[in-house]
């Protein structure tokens, strides 16, 4: 499970930042590669990453301002190009399935695969055996979403060494086992599989956020959270305008990341009058809250493991 930054500026892109998209690559959980937002020239960055679009499963968009969707279009026509075959799922406020389509219809582009569209409201979105995504509705100039990506528990291993002390070879019995089945053997002895597994491994929590002025909303996207990627668009000098422009700032994010103890902190859409070195002001007044904060920057790639 990694995160891939592909672009990290605010509004338009600058010189060192593109606009918003961000890459959950989940390449061992599920062959597969989730993204977060579609800004501008996103498929030109994706040039310069081992990201595969054909293995984009999914794409999460978390509010329909240009700076987040107006790299989606040439993004999915490429994909044909590129050999995307597979069933495809953007989700997003109402009216993602009309920019889309309609970019499609004027341009006459052609896809070779399906698209579904699901127009969320909050709450789960997406479940299946190993993952939940959870939308929740923050505060913008329009509607906008974080989304909370949930890898449940993975059941513990199997201690295969402690079987073989135990006389039983490898076989079909150790799938039985693994299940937590009671097995009978040919000797007579009955093994409980429960008694063979180790402990569960806990599942990583992660969430991405919209852009959104700072309410009680962003509390509750951290709350149980090992990882947050948050807007951070202003410093801390600039909380009336982050507040009439519906943006946060660096302490208000770094402050919510410590009242609810997650791990670690990434801010991100970054106003292009930090350039630079001008961004560590937004760096150092998040870690004088937050300690475990890190500014994304373009291609910067994070791999989560479990806490």
């Amino acid at each position: 499970m990694k995160l891939v930054f592909l672009g990290t500026g605010a509004g338009m892109p600058s010189k060192g930042r593109n606009v918003t998209s961000i890459a959950l690559q989940l390449l061992e959980e599920r062959g597969t590669t989730w993204l977060f937002d579609c800004g501008e020239a996103t498929q030109h960055q994706i040039l310069h990453t081992n990201i595969r679009p054909r293995r984009i499963e999914k794409i999460f968009i978390t509010h329909l301002h240009g700076d987040h969707i107006f790299g989606l279009p040439g993004l999915l026509s490429s994909r044909t190009f590129l050999g995307g075959e597979d069933l495809l799922t953007i989700y997003g406020p109402k009216g993602i399935k009309e920019y889309v389509e309609t970019s499609f219809r004027i341009s006459g582009a052609y896809l070779k695969y399906p698209i579904q569209y699901q127009e969320i409201i909050e709450g789960i979105i997406f479940e299946d055996d190993t993952f939940l995504v959870n939308a929740i509705e923050l505060e913008h100039g329009v509607q906008s979403f974080g989304y909370q990506i949930i890898e449940k528990d993975l059941p513990g291993e199997l201690n295969v060494s402690e079987l073989k002390k135990q006389g039983v070879q490898p076989g079909p019995i150790y799938k039985l086992l693994k299940e937590g089945r009671t097995v009978s053997l040919e000797d007579g002895r009955v093994l409980n599989g429960n008694d063979f597994i180790g402990a569960s491994k806990k599942g990583r929590k992660i969430a991405i956020a919209g852009d959104t002025r700072m309410t009680e909303k962003s509390q509750l996207l951290a709350r149980g959270m090992d990882v947050v990627v948050h807007e951070s668009t202003f410093a801390d000098e600039e909380t009336k305008h982050a507040f009439d422009y519906f943006h946060s700032t660096s302490t208000q994010v770094a402050t919510v990341a410590k009242v609810e103890n997650i791990h670690t902190l990434f801010l991100t859409h970054i106003s292009a009058r930090y350039q630079g070195e001008l961004s560590n002001t937004l760096l150092n007044e998040a870690r004088s809250i937050f300690e475990n904060t890190f500014i994304a920057n373009d291609f910067d790639e994070f791999d989560i493991s479990r806490v």
